[in-house]
């Protein structure tokens, strides 16, 4: 059967309208729904599968019965763990998120043991990844520069390594400056790509990009079980000023 177009029908555009579900605060109503609808269906099926096996199989049975749904609900877990590779975490990310303020670490970020629950499915990761992502941008670019100062600390060549090639460039813009290269712009277009060449040697040797890497590994591993554990809690929105 087709359907005839309705000419009152209004389309609105993706960002717009999940711009609006998150400001009327439904992205954490559905978070929430979808996490007791879940949980419900997992209980009634459990106590359900648990009866029937008990009623009317023998008790080799019902443990076979009992194992084997345990180890569906394993493996599902672990498939939607998986699913987290696929995500991509930065989709919607915008400049006007980095440009907010960054949400308090114990009550915004960390949250309660009760703002953390296991995604009940790939969709469910997907909307919590992205929107957390979002949310803590900020936060999570702060573990990022924690973790590289702590990858510094355990590789002291790496930083002797970061520390020389900030000096060179320093040094370049103080030659630079001081005889007057913007006027030799062949003279300096040659020095230019001789110190990308040397900074690029003193990272390879000195192993900055193993510091790198381990930061960028750890924080992005961090990033995502944090972003896909954490319930999407409300915003609290600016407080407005009441009318005289």
């Amino acid at each position: 059967m087709a359907f005839s177009a309705n000419p009152l029908a209004l389309s609105v555009p993706d960002p717009t309208f999940e711009s609006w579900l998150r400001d009327s605060g439904y992205l954490e109503v559905l978070d929430q729904r979808t996490s007791d609808l879940h949980r419900i269906s997992t209980t009634t099926t459990a106590s359900a599968t648990s009866s029937n096996s008990a009623t009317a199989d023998p008790p080799p049975v019902a443990t076979a019965v009992s194992s084997g749904f345990f180890l569906l609900n394993v493996l599902n877990h672990i498939g939607i763990l998986l699913s987290l590779i696929t995500i991509n975490p930065f989709s919607k990310l915008t400049n006007e998120d980095f440009a907010r303020d960054t949400p308090p670490w114990t009550l915004g970020f960390v949250g309660s043991f009760d703002s953390y629950s296991f995604p009940s499915s790939r969709s469910q990761a997907r909307m919590r990844v992205t929107e957390n992502n979002k949310r803590y941008c900020r936060n999570y670019f702060t573990l990022f520069i924690v973790f590289f100062a702590c990858s510094l600390y355990q590789i002291p060549i790496a930083l002797a390594g970061l520390v020389s090639s900030l000096a060179l460039w320093d040094l370049f813009a103080y030659c630079s400056k001081r005889w007057g290269l913007d006027n030799h712009p062949v003279t300096r277009e040659c020095l230019l790509r001789l110190l990308q060449c040397a900074t690029a040697v003193v990272i390879f040797v000195c192993n900055v990009q193993t510091a790198i890497i381990y930061a960028l590994a750890v924080s992005y591993a961090v990033m995502m079980l944090h972003a896909s554990f954490r319930k999407l809690t409300p915003i609290k929105q600016p407080t407005k000023g009441k009318p005289k």
